[in-house]
């Protein structure tokens, strides 16, 4: 008959009841791994080879002051060339020195007999002449000073603009130049300021 004795009864229920805690335990184990935050495999890679955000680097003062020239020199040259053509129109101690030397020589070398135009060339044309002749030196110095300081750029670091002041003094001492050497051509020519007539 259908009739089950206690130890086959037994048997069945002890199976069934191993297979439901089976069932337990992987369930159990599948949300504890969810829990845990784990993240698949694809996911870790690509963390793992995508590229970190960096920073731009800056520069140290020494390495930003090596890329280019600071522009020291460029203004110092302006102020020279300022300097020069102010000197070339008001004199300098070399001018007078040289004009007195010349006044010296021409009275040693003139005689009390010689014209008078002549004894004026000597002691007062010549000085006159040297005296513009330094003019011009300085003034020359100033316009070449002058133009080497406003042609740097072209010869520098690409992208680095003069600074405006350095412009300024640069033509400033252009155009002194420019002036002191007309008027000492001028001078020495006897042209302005010349001598006076003996007669």
């Amino acid at each position: 008959m259908g009739t089950k004795t206690v130890d086959e009864a037994g048997i069945e229920t002890g199976a069934e009841t191993t297979n439901d805690e089976d069932k337990v335990n992987a369930t159990e184990a599948g949300e504890t791994a969810g829990d845990t935050g784990e993240k698949p495999a694809n996911e870790v890679v690509s963390q793992e080879t995508a590229p970190e955000e960096t920073a731009p680097e800056e520069l140290a003062p020494e390495e930003a002051a090596s890329e280019g020239p600071s522009g020291v020199g460029q203004g110092a040259g302006a102020v020279v060339s300022a300097g020069l053509g102010v000197v070339s129109l008001t004199g300098s101690w070399m001018g007078t020195v040289a004009a007195a030397r010349e006044t010296l020589v021409g009275q040693l070398q003139t005689s009390s007999s010689a014209s008078v135009a002549k004894q004026i060339q000597a002691v007062y044309g010549d000085a006159w002449q040297a005296t513009a002749l330094w003019g011009g030196v300085f003034a020359l110095a100033a316009l070449l000073v002058g133009v080497v300081v406003l042609a740097r750029p072209a010869f520098g670091a690409p992208g680095r603009p003069q600074a405006p002041w350095i412009k300024s003094a640069a033509w400033a001492g252009v155009a002194l130049g420019v002036v002191g050497l007309l008027l000492a051509v001028l001078k020495y020519t006897d042209v302005l300021l010349g001598l006076p007539s003996a007669g």
